[in-house]
């Protein structure tokens, strides 16, 4: 039995002070909170060496209220110009707003903001209300050689954001959010890509109400970022949902684009197929923002049937079995789960925690029929689709995974996870607030090259004496997986945080891992480029970039490596 602590951290469960740092760098929604519970807490004090007395005061909190004294560097003449292209009330040079849309979500980012270190922000931030006015802005831009970044939802990890060389930066969010067109012969939805996930999700669900057509719909697209990330982010990072091993990744989902460059705009046509030479969407896939500007995308929509959704959980005892017959799953062709995700023992032991599983009658079940802490390895899963589709998928999982000598634990941990699956981030303030901090990286990887990666990784991250370590794989495919690492550490030192970090990526990287396989690569990744995609194809890519961006002002600095 876990001895649950009877002390409680004064965790901040009130909004942001406006204009503070905090109200910057907070995930998601400024009232939106997930606290620590006691078994978890514990757990952390226990990890790390901590008592009830470190976690009286909080080292930091970062509520103090942001004053900079930061000029822009754009010309009163050129600002004249933005304001008659877009309007008065959408450009703004005031610091606060130029420090937030110059921030995005990586914990070295906010490290910084907490202790009021403040690099390079955006000299002035507009919000465009049309496709119109974006490329009128790109075409001024590109004469006057002023660096142009994109922000849509806000939730880049990865330095996405970050003005490198100064110049201005774009929110589509606020006015490109609506859906264009909708198709229901198709099966599509054409959006403008400031459309944030939940408003683009409820649309669909009630189209037979707001288009007239006979069925609702759903986008199929739901990654963690999903209530604070935007349609055309998700195309542009190449993201995947946490249903994408049913659904598809963010580049399966798109049939075509609209974009502004500074060479011009470039409508790619939405055709299911075609063999009309090498695809131009391919080459904006994944492109972050280093090409143009992405500004309307064709989506494919899927049949909304929450009412057929099956769900199943089981625990495996070990993680080779877990792996074992996720393969299977993967390689069967019966259909694939949506949700579909194992947990390594480490991962396993901590989120039956996080999510209150621990001590019930399920986990003392585990423990009888030896499903042992820190070996078993926990499945979580649904099914889409049709009613029958569904259940057959549901039915070959269970025989797949009995036979690798899993037990089934019934929907209820699913449905424990379902409800909070985007709130997990919300943590991190808490814990960083008492210096220990929650960070992720995630990796592809070939189904027999998996152990090697996820071995060597996890050997780098707990030399760190007193570090937590989870791994999942969540996106499944037949050749191969993903695997999701969140590691949990005691550090205040931003320079000590930023070399155990490269030294993560590094690992992956000679273990034989993909530098992303969701997350995109940004700032922070793209000096790894080279390395692992070789000079020749990155030769491929600079000239592309040359074509699309000649005087180099889309997102420059580092961006995938480009420049």
């Amino acid at each position: 039995m876990t001895t649950k602590s009877n002390f409680t951290p004064k965790w901040i469960d009130k909004a942001p002070k406006k204009g503070s740092f905090r109200s910057i760098f907070k995930y998601g929604d400024p009232i939106g909170f997930k606290h620590p519970n006691a078994q978890f807490f514990d757990e952390i004090k226990k990890k790390f060496k901590l008592s009830n007395k470190d976690f009286k005061e909080k080292e930091t909190t970062g509520n103090e209220i942001v004053k900079l004294e930061r000029k822009t560097a754009i010309q009163s003449d050129q600002i004249k110009k933005f304001i008659s292209i877009c309007g008065t009330d959408n450009v703004s040079s005031q610091e606060y707003e130029r420090l937030k849309f110059s921030t995005g979500k990586t914990i070295e980012e906010a490290m910084k903001l907490r202790v009021g270190i403040v690099n390079n922000i955006t000299d002035l931030v507009i919000h465009p209300r049309t496709k119109k006015e974006i490329s009128e802005l790109v075409k001024y831009c590109n004469q006057e050689k002023i660096p142009i970044y994109v922000y849509g939802g806000g939730s880049s990890v990865n330095y996405g954001f970050y003005p490198e060389k100064g110049g201005i930066t774009l929110v589509l969010a606020t006015h490109l959010n609506k859906i264009v067109k909708f198709n229901e012969i198709n099966q599509t939805a054409t959006v403008e890509a400031g459309i944030l996930g939940p408003e683009f999700e409820k649309l669909l669900n009630n189209a037979m109400k707001h288009y007239g057509v006979k069925q609702n719909f759903t986008c199929g697209h739901f990654p963690q970022s999903f209530e604070y990330s935007t349609v055309g982010g998700w195309f542009v990072t190449l993201g995947s949902g946490q249903q994408s091993s049913y659904y598809g990744d963010a580049g399966d989902l798109v049939l075509g684009v609209e974009m502004i460059s500074p060479t011009g705009t470039i409508i790619t046509k939405n055709y299911p197929a075609t063999a009309t030479g090498p695809k131009v969407l391919d080459i904006i896939k994944g492109s972050e923002g280093s090409l143009g500007i992405v500004v309307e995308l064709t989506w494919k929509v899927f049949h909304h049937q929450p009412k057929n959704r099956q769900y199943f959980s089981f625990v495996f005892p070990n993680w080779e079995a877990a792996v074992n017959a996720s393969r299977e799953i993967s390689q069967g062709e019966f259909g694939m789960p949506a949700v579909f995700r194992i947990s390594d023992a480490e991962e396993t032991h901590h989120g039956l925690k996080i999510y209150g599983i621990e001590d019930t009658f399920i986990d003392k079940l585990m423990k009888f029929r030896a499903y042992k802490p820190m070996q078993r390895c926990l499945f979580l899963g649904t099914a889409d689709g049709d009613k029958r589709f569904a259940k057959n998928i549901k039915s070959k999982v269970k025989k797949i995974c009995k036979k690798h000598g899993a037990m089934s634990l019934t929907s209820f941990p699913v449905k424990k996870w379902e409800p909070s699956r985007y709130k997990d981030p919300y943590l991190r303030e808490d814990l960083m607030d008492y210096g220990v901090l929650i960070d992720t990286l995630e990796t592809s990887v070939n189904w027999d090259n998996l152990h090697e990666v996820h071995q060597k990784c996890r050997d780098f991250i707990k030399k760190r004496p007193n570090t937590i370590c989870m791994t999942h794989a969540s996106h499944f495919y037949s050749q191969g997986t993903n695997l999701y690492f969140i590691f949990i550490i005691k550090e205040n030192d931003i320079e000590a945080y930023r070399k155990f970090l490269e030294g993560i990526i590094n690992e992956i990287e000679k273990s034989g891992g993909s530098l992303s396989h969701h997350h995109g690569v940004g700032r922070m990744i793209g000096k790894y480029m080279t390395q692992h995609l070789g000079e020749n194809q990155m030769n491929i890519l600079r000239s592309l970039k040359r074509h699309f961006d000649p005087n180099n002002i889309m997102n420059p600095g580092g961006q995938l490596g480009l420049d």
